[in-house]
């Protein structure tokens, strides 16, 4: 039986203007993910991953090509179509953590769920915050917290909602060893337990080497460097 991939991508083309010269990010690109897949996306810096990340989350809109979720177009909708989509499906880990800073480490995870009026909105969002060891720091505000833990507060938020897909931007990229160690085994239980597809950008090759796809970005274009 044929089914869609959860995420694809089609001639997938970004560039922006700098100094009136056109710079191409991504140059024609394709991906297809499955449903339950773990994805890990290497590259130099500036080789374009967080903005692929970007676009295949819908955050940011490709020059041309497409990006379809579960079969269905996704980057030819509208912000709100996008936003409704992303707020069902998605759960995503940024490098800059995107926490508000007038909300509680608590208050922040529980956000996305509010904003879909769950009714256990306040229990999940303790509960995630205790799974990356922030169990005592729930109502502190993020400038009250290091790098380190406002990234797991940002992890905890990706995890409460519960999503069937999760991008994350480098999400070890400010922990400890130890507390990195911790956050990929979280991570790969809510692959193992809950079916979540995982769409990982990382310079971390533990993390990378765990996923079952891993993936180079050069020149525009991904590379697989594992066997299928």
């Amino acid at each position: 039986m044929q089914y869609s991939p959860i995420v694809q991508a089609q001639n997938l083309t970004y560039e922006f203007v700098s100094h009136d010269n056109h710079i191409r990010v991504l140059h024609h690109l394709n991906l297809s993910i499955s449903a339950g897949e773990q994805v890990a996306i290497i590259g130099s810096s500036g080789s374009g991953k967080s903005t692929l990340l970007s676009l295949l989350a819908g955050l940011d809109i490709p020059a041309s090509g497409s990006v379809q979720i579960d079969g269905e177009p996704f980057s030819q909708l509208d912000e709100d179509g996008r936003a409704a989509i992303r707020a069902k499906r998605m759960g995503f880990v940024f490098q800059s953590f995107q926490l508000l800073p007038s909300l509680t480490a608590l208050e922040n995870v529980m956000l996305p769920l509010q904003l879909k009026n769950h009714p256990d909105a306040a229990t999940l969002s303790l509960a995630a915050l205790r799974q990356v060891g922030l169990g005592e720091r729930v109502k502190h505000y993020p400038k009250q917290l290091s790098g380190g833990e406002q990234q797991r507060v940002a992890i905890a938020r990706a995890f409460a909602t519960q999503p069937a897909i999760l991008f994350a931007d480098e999400p070890t990229g400010n922990l400890d060893h130890t507390t990195g160690q911790r956050i990929i085994e979280l991570l790969f239980e809510m692959n193992a337990n809950a079916g979540t597809t995982l769409v990982l950008v990382t310079h971390d090759i533990h993390l990378a080497n765990r996923c079952h796809t891993q993936l180079k970005l050069e020149h525009g274009a991904l590379t697989r460097l594992n066997q299928p």
